[in-house]
């Protein structure tokens, strides 16, 4: 075997181009008129997409890490190449012909989003075109993929029993919306399964509350759950007990990425230290983090989360089952 990682990051990686438009929002609705020439505020391009986003976090905290995915060719693709290296994060995917991925994230004056994207070549990863020998990982961290790549992870769920890996998966609304069916065999093995509310209300129809999402969810085989709300009360299960933990509000410049960041961060956390609370304390402070920035520049090490969290409380309850 190659290398030794602590996680390798398996999903797209994508181009950013991030719109901040004098657009009114009205009604949960931005407004473009057809036809005419609407000036831009601010343009920002940065490296952006679930595998590349988590990958550049986990590094940040300490991690050693790898990002499996697919990229096209271009000057796209050299960008993205350049900022896992500047990260410390190795590539272990491939490159194509195709177009590198891309997304167009408008903002209303209010800064809220809406996002236009193109996966490219980032969902067209298939399973033989993969240096198994290269995958020497304690763990995987699934992020949202379609197509041919989404049938690469399920493929790498059998890799990964094989080889003792553990997996954490953060399934994204898209594949949330084909069905439970759709990715059961991910969850059945998912060590950590990470979503938001509105996509675990989603994935499990008909639940009351949190709490049978979690029953319904363990019985499958999850063993960890986590499910955010934003800057809201967020609820994380490992079968035993149930936690609750609400964010400090705070002043945010954009969203986009804060549920990777989050979601990597705890994991990351959970690797170095097994320890629930302390990794949501971790994870909180990681994504609020980069919600601060404009650009991706906002990432702290592990060692500056720490200092931040030694002298901040975060209310977190513990309740038995």
């Amino acid at each position: 075997m190659g290398k030794k990682y602590d996680i390798i990051t398996v999903g797209s990686g994508l181009i950013d181009a991030s719109l901040q438009t004098n657009i009114q929002e009205k009604n949960h609705f931005i407004k473009i008129p057809l036809g005419t020439k609407i000036p831009l505020d601010k343009i920002i391009f940065s490296s952006g997409g679930g595998g590349t986003n988590t990958a550049r976090c986990a590094s940040k905290l300490g991690m050693k890490t790898a990002f499996l995915g697919k990229i096209g060719s271009g000057y796209n693709a050299q960008i993205i190449l350049r900022e896992l290296k500047k990260s410390n994060v190795d590539f272990l995917g491939t490159t194509s012909k195709e177009h590198t991925g891309y997304s167009i994230i408008l903002k209303s004056t209010n800064n809220r989003r809406t996002i236009l994207t193109f996966k490219g070549a980032s969902d067209m990863l298939s399973y033989n075109e993969i240096n198994l020998k290269k995958l020497n990982t304690k763990w995987f961290h699934f992020t949202s993929m379609n197509d041919e790549s989404f049938q690469t992870q399920k493929k790498l769920i059998s890799f990964a029993i094989k080889n003792n890996i553990k997996i954490s998966y953060n399934p994204g609304i898209k594949k949330i919306n084909q069905g439970l069916g759709k990715i059961k065999k991910i969850i059945k093995n998912a060590d950590i399964l990470q979503m938001n509310k509105e996509e675990a209300h989603t994935l499990v129809k008909k639940a009351k509350n949190e709490k049978e999402i979690f029953k319904k969810l363990h019985k499958l085989g999850a063993k960890i759950i986590c499910i955010t709300n934003g800057n809201k009360k967020g609820k994380i299960s490992n079968g035993k007990n149930i936690y609750t933990f609400k964010p400090k509000k705070i002043t945010a410049k954009k969203s986009t990425g804060a549920g990777d960041v989050f979601a990597i961060s705890f994991v990351s956390s959970m690797i170095k230290y097994d320890d629930i609370e302390k990794s949501i304390k971790i994870a909180i402070k990681s994504a609020q983090s980069i919600i601060t920035q404009q650009k991706n520049t906002g990432l702290l090490s592990l060692q500056q989360i720490l200092k931040k969290i030694k002298h901040e409380r975060v209310n977190i309850s513990k309740e038995c089952w």
